[in-house]
């Protein structure tokens, strides 16, 4: 992977090995541990070394080949860069400096635990100049363009000097450093979702981030709070983080169980995280009139709606809800805290080395968050 010629005035905590593991994309289905030069940092760059990195659900799709990623020929053109290393989920340690970064970063030192977002704005389009950041049209996001946003299933990152980096609190686990992406991509979801203290908040799916999305819904104190998966281990850990009903759609009529609760009206706020089709239009069927429904998912293929419900029978708020927009402070603060927490969610520890058995492992429901940490 390419990486900036290093400055004359970098600094490192220790001499950076010329070459490290990664896990490198080279198409769908083709991802290989390999041996490529370790990245330098460049003038107000720095590197990290990784502690951990999440498996996302993203990872998997891209994997198989979703045309969100690699493009359809129509609607999507390809969003990855191959080869690249893969990765968005993940923290580490500064262990090299270039020229100004301390001072371009905050002052941030060498061996500081830091955490970037995972997009890397530009700084210069349409959005980026009206502080939309977050929907950069450039739209670099680690782990999916190489040589330019090289991602963290690696032992070292490169940051560059437009990204977004945050300090991690020292109470966090590794586990919890590596968890910050996903906690905060929820807590702008539950954010755009509005919460009042009378409402009745339908969250459905039950993966990491929709289980995140209960603990954060349960701060809001809502009047009803319901967790829909189609694991019942799943609803168990929902009932354990607040949620006071658990549907599984499998045997239940979630609309008809919802209506139940509400003397017949539906939910206020129905927050989709299933990535399900299914799921979409559940949500319609179940939200009142005048509710709002919030879509965080990333889908496969498209879903078909009647979209009368959404404007002359219910006049729903759809929102959309994408990536996490000045939330990473908040995750960290609310997991140094104690008031959200990963223990139930990382199930799964697997060695970079190994990783394709973290993916093998992700992709089956009886997981549901894989770390891949560095080889002891």
């Amino acid at each position: 992977m390419p990486s900036p010629a290093p400055s004359t005035d970098a600094r490192s905590a220790t001499p950076l090995p010329d070459t490290m593991h990664a896990v490198v994309c080279h198409g769908p289905g083709d991802y290989r541990l390999e041996r490529v030069a370790t990245p330098r940092p460049g003038p107000r760059e720095l590197v990290l070394k990784i502690h951990a990195c999440g498996i996302c659900g993203s990872d998997l799709k891209c994997r198989d080949g979703a045309a969100m990623y690699w493009g359809d020929g129509e609607r999507f053109a390809a969003f990855v860069k191959p080869p690249m290393i893969v990765g968005h989920e993940f923290a580490g340690e500064v262990v090299a400096l270039g020229e100004g970064a301390s001072e371009h970063f905050g002052g941030v030192t060498l061996g500081q635990r830091v955490v970037p977002e995972q997009i890397i704005p530009c700084r210069q389009c349409f959005y980026c100049q009206r502080g939309h950041y977050w929907m950069c049209e450039v739209h670099h996001i680690f782990g999916f363009q190489g040589g330019v946003a090289d991602g963290g299933m690696a032992e070292y990152l490169r940051v560059p000097e437009n990204a977004v980096l945050h300090p991690v609190d020292p109470r966090l686990s590794v586990e919890d450093a590596a968890f910050l992406e996903p906690l905060a991509c929820g807590i702008h979801a539950v954010n755009r979702a509005e919460i009042q203290f009378d409402d009745t908040v339908v969250i459905a799916g039950g993966g990491p981030i929709g289980l995140a999305m209960v603990q954060l819904a349960r701060l809001k104190t809502p009047k009803r709070l319901i967790l829909v998966d189609t694991h019942d281990d799943r609803l168990k850990l929902a009932q354990e983080y607040g949620a006071e009903h658990v549907f599984n759609p499998h045997r239940d009529d979630i609309a008809g169980e919802v209506r139940a609760l509400t003397n017949g009206y539906g939910c206020d706020v129905y927050i989709d995280a299933t990535g399900s089709p299914s799921g979409v239009i559940q949500g319609l069927e179940a939200l009142r009139k005048l509710g709002r429904f919030v879509e965080f998912s990333v889908f496969k293929e498209p879903t078909q709606v009647d979209w009368s419900t959404i404007g002359d029978r219910k006049e729903l708020d759809i929102r959309g809800s994408h990536l996490s927009p000045h939330t990473y402070p908040v995750a960290i603060d609310l997991l140094a805290r104690g008031l959200v927490t990963t223990q139930g969610i990382v199930t799964h520890r697997v060695p970079l080395s190994d990783f394709e058995r973290g993916f093998e492992i992700a992709a089956q429901r009886d997981s549901i968050k894989v770390v891949l940490t560095q080889d002891a």
